[in-house]
Order: C-alpha cells, then sequence, then structure tokens
C-alpha cells in the first residue's frame, strides 16, 4: 500500500516515490484503484478520509453537474451522531458496490452490441449460409448415391 504523508505546510509527499504529489495525482490514484493511506507527517493519524472529502470537495466545485446534491448532503448530515450512522455507511457501501457491478454488466454488454458491427453480422450470416449450403448440398449429394 502506497503511504502519502501530510505536512503542515498542506502538502502531500508520496513515500514510494520520494516526490511531492498533488491532490490531482491522488485523484489518479484512486481512478487507478492504487490503494494508498494519507497520514499526518508528525502524529501519523490517518488523513485518507479528509483528503479523499478535499478531492470531491473540488470536483463538486467544477462547475460540472454535481454527483452530491444539497439535499443529499443535508440528509447524510443529519445521519452524523445517530444510531443508524454505521448501518447508512455500510449500505451505501453495499449499494454502490452492487451497482458498479450492474454497471460492468452493461457496459459488457453494450461492448458486444457495439462489436456486431453491420459487417461482423454480415460476415456471420454469410457464415451461416455458406454451412447451411454446405450441409445441404452434401445431404444432397448422399441421397444420389443412395439412389
Amino acid at each position: 500500500m502506497r503511504l502519502l504523508k501530510k505536512y503542515p505546510n498542506r502538502r502531500l509527499y508520496d513515500t514510494t516515490d520520494s516526490q511531492f504529489v498533488t491532490l490531482e495525482d491522488v485523484k489518479q490514484l484512486v481512478l487507478k484503484h492504487d490503494e494508498f493511506r494519507v497520514e499526518d507527517s508528525k502524529t501519523g493519524k490517518d488523513l485518507t478520509s479528509a483528503v479523499l472529502l478535499q478531492i470531491i470537495s473540488e470536483m463538486e466545485d467544477s462547475g460540472k453537474e454535481a454527483l452530491l446534491t444539497n439535499k443529499l448532503l443535508q440528509q447524510l448530515i443529519r445521519f452524523y451522531g445517530s444510531g443508524m450512522q454505521g448501518l447508512l455507511s455500510q449500505y451505501l457501501e453495499h449499494s454502490l458496490a452492487a451497482f458498479l457491478d450492474q454497471q460492468d454488466g452493461l457496459q459488457r454488454q453494450m461492448r458486444q452490441l457495439l462489436d456486431a458491427s453491420p459487417m461482423n453480422m454480415l460476415k456471420k450470416i454469410s457464415e451461416q449460409n455458406i454451412n447451411f449450403m454446405t450441409a445441404f448440398t452434401a445431404a444432397g449429394n448422399q441421397k444420389k448415391e443412395s439412389d
């Protein structure tokens, strides 16, 4: 697991690559599914969630369509401190995992449809016709031989 250290000047240092990194670099780690942990350089406290929230905040403010609506954020805030906080956290994690699984399946189906270009479909139909005609001709030849 990659270790990033956050210094008091708010800079992030990647101990694996021995270089300072930006939030954009950390975002790329997330997109590549690289596991990492962000620690305070002095205390060793885990700051991973805080850095991830900072990335989300910047993405939400980017001017593009927000993923987290105001209503959703307000509802999430109301769960903090309630007895349901842990349950909601697990529910959201499992729901998102199920959603991603379904999304993967849909993307596979779309790729299969796109791979079935008109030329590929015509080629398959032609191959089927040739196989049918070959089998039909062979059956006709066998019938003539038996007569």
